[in-house]
């Protein structure tokens, strides 16, 4: 929908005189001059204010979802996919209740949001009302910060607030909770603040430039030098900061799980993800290094596994990170440098060209004969050419070879599936990886591919899923029909909740307590009774044609339910409670 430059304008600006408007036309030219193009939502009673608000707007596209938790990730993954603030609305009670794994989700991958809530009117708070939960309480800590907005005349610098405080520093959720009175109440309104001022709240973006020439100085003298970067540099735009620094030093690199495709997966420095799976190489060189240089990247169980095994081996650590409560909470480091990753990287990187010091290149040429040695043993190798079952790998890998050179974003669940596509879907450019990493939410992949076609609707956007993940928000299936998204949905159906019953077999000696699908429903029909196309996958000579066909009807949406070898486990892995060098490779290992 094409943005109406006079109201954005009129939105923007202070008018002398100014306007009696309600508090939800506050709210919504708010929106307007934060130049918000999409709000996903689901209306109730105390947000209908609002909703008749929108209604005499033309500028924002109101998505009208299925469930208020599909809302969030919708907006949460077009904010993963653009930079942008996502914004969803919900109404009181069970609709911000709903909210709730949206918002906690965003929160522990740092995602920029405002969510927008409604609230019992203000007499009525604290006695139980139709619909009432106490909002700010339940949600505070799973926010970066919530407001409860007591009077319509508050509503534009509240929500220039939340914009601001959501998109600085280490970004993250802003919820802002809105009565149903203040929604109501008429004020005067001379305009949209052109800047916030909060003493409170000032994070820093430049580092400390004495600890920048330490990180450079331990860097420039490293024998094994490592860099571990993780979503943090996504955040900050500082891929391309990322690749120069590389270039420069020529250092292998590797991504966390939230963190891929910062570096391009195909090039030959990059020794693929780290952690509980990933590549034998990687979590060998983050266990060997001397000089190990963090950014953007928090040091969490899923990457360095027990922390007792990674302190084992000496090593000096520099850590860039814009949140100072992430350097040295899991582990202890030498350098910390608090400020913005990009910020920091350009300045690492002009000290290192005025200094004119260069890397030790015989111990660097000595380590990288180490790393190729790891990488030779070709941890990620499984039986591809096998013809009576469909391998998992297989699927994601042609998944990538026909999709490489297309305009691609991939968005997966959580499970097995979600590991195989982080595995072998070679990621070669920033925010086109967008999954649940910290909290690890299923059904977050139908609504992030949702919310990424509307901000991206000349790109191919493929759902990797599982018969289990899809089902925890498929009626989201019925959004995209009306709003015209058509995403590819990929289903690797293996009859199990995959990743639980490849714990159970290793860990609980095969006891797969409830970890089966027994009455699973007919994907075909029930995509087709949604308006779309179904198509079954049992053969491994069908894959290919069955995904050709998908990216064929580009103004459909396609769900592909690809029966996958039931018994295939994700290797390499690392065990609970295991060091990141303790790895299973295979069902050998079992």
């Amino acid at each position: 929908m094409e943005i109406n430059k006079a109201e954005m304008a009129s939105a923007a600006s202070v008018a002398s005189s100014g306007q009696e408007l309600r508090g939800a036309e506050i709210l919504v030219k708010a929106l307007q001059a934060e130049n918000v193009e999409f709000v996903w939502g689901y209306p109730g009673g105390a947000v209908l204010h609002i909703y008749d608000a929108f209604y005499k707007q033309e500028t924002i596209q109101h998505v009208l979802v299925r469930h208020e938790q599909a809302a969030v990730h919708a907006a949460d993954g077009y904010a993963r996919a653009t930079g942008e603030v996502g914004v969803a609305l919900v109404t009181s009670g069970p609709g911000l209740t709903n909210a709730v794994t949206g918002i906690a989700t965003a929160y522990m991958d740092s995602i920029p949001m405002v969510i927008i809530s409604g609230q019992v009117p203000t007499a009525a708070i604290g006695l139980d009302a139709f619909q009432e939960c106490d909002t700010v309480g339940i949600t505070r800590p799973i926010v970066k910060h919530n407001f409860l907005v007591k009077d319509a005349k508050d509503m534009a610098e509240v929500m220039k607030k939340a914009f601001h405080i959501a998109r600085t520093g280490r970004p993250g959720p802003v919820v802002v909770d809105v009565p149903k009175d203040v929604s109501f109440n008429k004020t005067l309104y001379t305009g949209y603040p052109d800047k916030v001022e909060m003493r409170s709240y000032n994070p820093v973006r430049k580092g400390h430039g004495g600890q920048i020439r330490k990180a450079m100085q331990l860097l420039m003298s490293a024998k094994r030098p490592y860099i571990y970067t993780g979503g943090g540099v996504l955040l900050s735009n500082a891929s391309p900061e990322l690749r120069a620094l590389v270039d420069m030093l020529n250092f292998p690199v590797t991504n966390t799980l939230m963190g891929l495709g910062a570096f391009p997966a195909n090039d030959r420095r990059f020794l693929g993800m780290l952690g509980m799976h990933g590549t034998l190489e990687a979590n060998n060189a983050m266990q060997n290094c001397d000089v190990l240089l963090a950014v953007g990247a928090r040091f969490d169980d899923r990457v360095i596994g027990n922390p007792k095994h990674f302190a084992q081996n000496e090593r000096k650590i520099i850590h860039i990170d814009i949140d100072p409560s992430s350097i040295s909470k899991r582990v202890k480091v030498d350098v910390p440098i608090v400020g913005d990753v990009k910020d920091v990287l350009i300045e690492l990187m002009g000290m290192i060209r005025e200094s004119g010091l260069k890397p030790d290149n015989q111990a660097l040429a000595q380590w990288w004969e180490t790393v190729e040695g790891w990488r030779s043993r070709d941890c990620m190798k499984y039986d591809s050419n096998n013809s009576v079952v469909i391998k998992p790998q297989k699927v994601i890998e042609t998944l990538w070879d026909m999709t490489k050179d297309a305009d691609a974003y991939i968005t997966s669940d959580v499970g097995q599936h979600q590991m195989w596509a982080a595995q072998y879907y070679k990621f070669n450019e920033p925010r086109r990886w967008i999954n649940s990493g910290g909290l690890g939410t299923m059904g977050v992949g139908i609504p992030y591919a949702m919310g990424i076609k509307l901000a991206k609707p000349d790109s191919e956007v493929y759902c990797v899923t599982g018969e289990g993940s899809v089902q925890m928000c498929i009626q989201e299936l019925s959004t995209c029909l009306q709003y015209n998204t058509p995403i590819k949905v990929v289903a690797l159906n293996n009859g199990y909740l995959g990743m639980v019953r490849q714990w159970q077999e290793i860990d609980y000696s095969g006891r797969y307590s409830h970890s089966y699908m027994d009455a699973l429903p007919d994907f075909v029909k029930l995509a087709e009774a949604y308006g779309h196309v179904g198509i079954l996958v049992e053969k491994p000579e069908d894959v290919e044609p069955a995904l050709r066909e998908a990216r064929r009807l580009k103004d459909r949406t396609v769900f592909l339910d690809i029966r996958t070898d039931p018994t295939e486990n994700v290797f390499p892995m690392v065990q609970a409670g295991k060091g990141i060098t303790e790895m299973l490779m295979g069902s050998e290992d079992l």
